[in-house]
């Protein structure tokens, strides 16, 4: 139950605030005063979209919060106590949402916490149910009909079925599409990958082969340069007179002078040890080896032409031989492919085969539970349109037709979608609902419907001018029933009618006022002198 709603700046509602009683609370006032918004705001603050440009003018934000009673043992109560336990009775829910002027985006708490907009629709069900003059509309639309005798099916898991089976027939459908196109398109360049596959096998490039062939092709021309140093250091050592030698005559003459001179003997020993530093020397130079040594220039230059003309002939400007190694690799997984793909094709057709066999099955389950509950709600309806100043003899019947929903190499497969007829009148043929309902037939269609859909989770029930179209001894019996829903769950009425209006145990009244040149909405609740003020102002008179 809907205990108290306060709204805030939102459209020419500056702050309001309702407390609705349990039974049926009416909303009342001028046409344009601003009574949707009233009911949009419940709607926005149950999962409902609503535009940034609804915030009022100024102001930052809009905020709608409400209060809920649940209900003992309702399924949107939590758990209580320690780790659960047994309900505690009804329980407060409060929830509010914001709505920012600058982004339009909203933030939803539940409770103290924040929550989420798929938190609000799962408890949307439970809350409100909402039913206005726009539900005439859809109610003339055979899809929506559909969804209709869908949503009383006993066992709502025959769609989640239909889904699940339906999805898995899709997604071979697409694997095949996928692998058809593949193939197709693999078959055109087949001539073309057969080459490129022959013209690599040829040349039989390896990963970083080029890198390598190019870092030889430089060390060979740093080799002539070495060789040449070589020589000549060792022609310069081993001269017609080596210089060893030279040094070996001079340190003997500088041992000479040392018995003359004994400060020529540290000269001998340098030339000594400088001896002893050239024989060192011509053997490291004699044993340096050139890198590259063994390689042939003329068969490097031929492998990298033999690279070059590769990438030439396989006419995609490649820039590294690893390319071509990658394509390679590539052109042969593709060639495998169309080779082994006639398996892949068998497996996806078997796998079709039997995805389409469990759609089947799950389309016959789904068809034989809307024929049931056809057959239910229609009975349930004709009893409460009866209620509601429909004669006795009015039917109601669901015509089922084929709608395909697969198509494969086997055959189609359909499902039967409901279609509301309507037989107003004893003698005539079935019709259409959406060909021959009026307006007022409609809005007590919708006064049903909506009575049988909130029979389980009993949420508020929302009636936005739904007596549209009707009058007369009809009025008063739409006014028995909807004083029958009220005594069983909470209703919130809004009607241009003071017979309806009148049945409500709170009346609330909206206004438009304009102050200082700003316009303003409010809501009042009225008293029972005000009631009465407010029922001649609705049948046309003149109030005091």
């Amino acid at each position: 139950m809907l205990e108290l709603l306060r709204i805030r700046d939102l459209a020419l509602i500056e702050d309001a605030e309702l407390e609705f009683a349990p039974g049926m609370n009416a909303l009342t006032g001028e046409t344009g005063a601003g009574k949707s918004f009233i009911v949009r705001a419940i709607d926005f603050l149950t999962g409902e979209p609503m535009s940034a440009d609804l915030v009022r003018p100024g102001k930052d934000k809009a905020v709608v919060e409400a209060v809920f009673v649940l209900p003992e043992g309702s399924e949107l109560n939590g758990p209580t106590g320690e780790g659960g336990g047994e309900p505690a009775g009804p329980q407060e829910l409060i929830i509010r949402r914001e709505l920012s002027a600058d982004t339009g985006r909203s933030r939803v708490f539940v409770g103290d916490r924040l929550g989420s907009l798929d938190t609000l629709r799962e408890l949307r069900a439970g809350l409100v149910l909402h039913t206005s003059q726009h539900g005439q509309q859809k109610l003339l639309q055979p899809a929506h009909q559909a969804r209709i005798l869908d949503a009383f099916l006993p066992d709502p898991g025959v769609l989640a079925r239909r889904d699940a089976a339906l999805a898995a027939v899709r997604t071979v459908q697409a694997a095949r599409a996928e692998l058809a196109a593949k193939v197709a398109e693999l078959s055109r360049q087949r001539e073309f990958l057969e080459f490129q596959r022959a013209e690599i096998a040829k040349v039989a490039p390896q990963p970083g082969e080029e890198d390598e062939l190019l870092a030889r092709k430089a060390g060979l021309k740093d080799r002539e340069r070495l060789e040449e140093a070589r020589g000549r250091a060792l022609e310069a050592l081993l001269g017609e007179t080596p210089l060893a030698a030279q040094v070996g005559e001079l340190s003997r003459c500088l041992a000479q002078l040392a018995d003359f001179d004994p400060a020529f003997a540290q000269d001998k020993d340098v030339a000594e040890d400088f001896r002893h530093q050239l024989a060192n020397l011509e053997s490291r130079i004699r044993r340096m080896a050139a890198s590259g040594e063994g390689d042939d220039i003329e068969a490097i230059e031929a492998r990298l032409f033999e690279l070059a003309k590769l990438k030439r002939k396989l006419g995609k400007g490649f820039s590294d031989i690893g390319e071509i190694v990658d394509l390679g690799r590539q052109v042969e997984e593709n060639l495998s492919f169309l080779d082994s793909c006639a398996l892949d094709e068998r497996r996806l057709e078997r796998d079709e085969a039997e995805a389409a066999a469990g759609l089947g099955q799950a389309l016959d389950a789904l068809n034989a539970a809307r024929a049931a509950a056809a057959d239910d709600l229609c009975a349930r309806l004709g009893r409460e349109l009866s209620g509601l100043g429909f004669s006795e003899h009015a039917r109601v019947e669901f015509a089922f037709e084929p709608v395909e929903v697969y198509a494969g190499p086997a055959g189609s497969l359909s499902e039967q979608r409901g279609r509301l007829f309507w037989v107003p009148n004893p003698g005539q043929p079935p019709r259409p609902l959406d060909k021959i309902a009026s307006g007022g037939e409609l809005s007590r269609f919708l006064l049903a419907l909506a009575s049988l859909q909130a029979e389980s989770a009993q949420p508020t029930l929302i009636f936005d001018e739904v007596d549209a179209g009707i009058g007369g001894h009809t009025l008063t019996r739409v006014g028995e029933r909807l004083t029958a829903l009220a005594g069983r769950q909470q209703m919130i009425l809004i009607t241009h009618w003071p017979q309806l209006a009148r049945l409500a145990e709170r009346h609330f009244l909206v206004r438009k006022d304009v102050l200082d040149g700003l316009t303003y909405t409010g809501c009042v609740r009225l008293g029972a002198g005000e009631i009465g003020a407010e029922l001649v102002r609705m049948s046309g008179g003149e109030t005091a």
